[in-house]
């Protein structure tokens, strides 16, 4: 008789960290939306040299994810496989120096704009209105009022899927709207952003005019996603969507935004495959109504429960 063979377990095979690993963590409970699955294995990193060696040392079939604080994250019910990394506190700081802010890739970006406003940095305002991380910034060229995040990075430092640590120009990263050129696997761990001086009262009368404009204007207090679809310049996405009929649109818990119809929203009860089904349905009514092809905004990743069957993606 044959001895059945015994898998080891994923956590098993990773190189020993500095930092924690933690299986089956639940990745409900750090996105905004409040859905999706759990992930194998999630890595909490002590510095940037222990991502480093982590990312040297893993298996090289081992697949690897990374998330910030989930605010513009979609995952879905059947959970992440392998290792999901996410960028804790070590990596949160922002200071300044020499008139920049160096700014941790973990760094909420309301933290960065709130940094350079107290040291008379003007420009950095429409951080305020993002809601993310730097990383998360850097990875989609997030912008807001006007500004993008390309247009004050002086430069930023990422690890790439081998474990080697880059310093990168935004030429170098091919900047576009909202999106990065550099491979997907690179690892954003920190920034320097550079912008003008300015006065610190009238930096922070902008920011607070950015926060009303938010809260007049966008779901800030529901389960969200920020904007759901980028906008087809020069059209802007919630007109598209307001014209094809899809304020208010809901497929089981999820719901298109009565207040600004480009933000979904879980009203409570709402899975992943609702909200990635109601996103599909936008686009199609979109497309149909307009010819337009909307792109989504909101990274989407995992695997969905059993043969769950969505538009095509794009």
């Amino acid at each position: 008789m044959s001895t059945p063979k015994h898998h080891t377990p994923l956590i098993d095979r990773l190189p020993k960290v500095r930092g924690k690993l933690r299986e089956g963590a639940q990745l409900a409970k750090v996105t905004w939306f409040q859905v999706g699955g759990p992930a194998d294995v999630m890595f909490r990193p002590e510095d940037e040299a222990d991502l480093a060696a982590f990312l040297k040392g893993k298996p090289a079939d081992m697949p690897v994810t990374v998330i910030g604080v989930g605010s513009n994250l979609l995952v879905r019910d059947g959970g992440i496989r392998g290792v999901v990394i996410r960028l804790g506190r070590p990596f949160t700081d922002a200071v300044v120096e020499d008139g920049a802010v160096h700014a941790g890739a973990g760094a909420l970006d309301l933290n960065v704009a709130q940094t350079a406003q107290m040291n008379g940095i003007a420009g950095l305002e429409f951080l305020s209105g993002i809601p993310g991380t730097i990383g998360g910034a850097l990875r989609m060229n997030a912008g807001a009022y006007g500004t993008e995040i390309k247009d004050v990075l002086v430069s930023a430092t990422a690890i790439d899927g081998s474990g080697n640590i880059h310093t990168v120009t935004p030429d170098e990263m091919n900047m576009t709207y909202r999106h990065c050129g550099l491979p997907e696997d690179w690892i954003f761990t920190s920034a320097i952003l550079r912008a003008s001086s300015g006065d610190p009262e009238d930096i922070a009368k902008r920011m607070d005019e950015i926060q009303k404009a938010r809260a007049e204007s966008q779901p800030i207090k529901s389960r969200t996603g920020g904007s759901t679809f980028a906008n087809p310049v020069p059209d802007r996405a919630w007109e598209l969507i307001d014209a094809a009929g899809c304020r208010g649109l809901t497929i089981g818990g999820a719901q298109m935004s009565e207040q600004h119809c480009n933000f979904m929203i879980n009203k409570g009860d709402a899975t992943a495959l609702d909200l990635e089904q109601l996103g599909e349905e936008v686009r199609r009514r979109v497309k149909e109504h307009s010819g337009v092809e909307l792109r989504w905004e909101i990274r989407r990743i995992g695997e969905r429960l059993g043969h769950s069957i969505i538009g095509k993606d794009a």
